[in-house]
């Protein structure tokens, strides 16, 4: 009996802006990136499946914390590179 293992994937180069990553199911990762807490220009991008804010004019840290991890929580997608 064999047993299969996941191979781990590399987490990748963190942006100068980060203040946020999550990982997903998939074992990609969310990066929150912007000015931080009070700016309008905070937003979160997924590094699997490529999907992004839909507003990141309008996103506050604490809303963009909670949809980048919304995402995280349900994306499958895994990293490609």
């Amino acid at each position: 009996m064999s047993t299969a293992t996941l191979a781990a994937f590399t987490e990748p180069d963190r942006p100068k802006n980060l203040l946020i990553r999550f990982i997903t199911v998939g074992g990609s990762y969310v990066d929150v990136t912007g000015p931080g807490r009070y700016s309008r220009e905070n937003s979160w991008n997924c590094r699997g499946c490529g999907d992004s804010s839909n507003r990141p004019e309008e996103d506050y840290l604490a809303r963009t914390r909670r949809d980048a991890n919304s995402h995280a929580a349900a994306c499958r997608a895994i990293p490609l590179k």
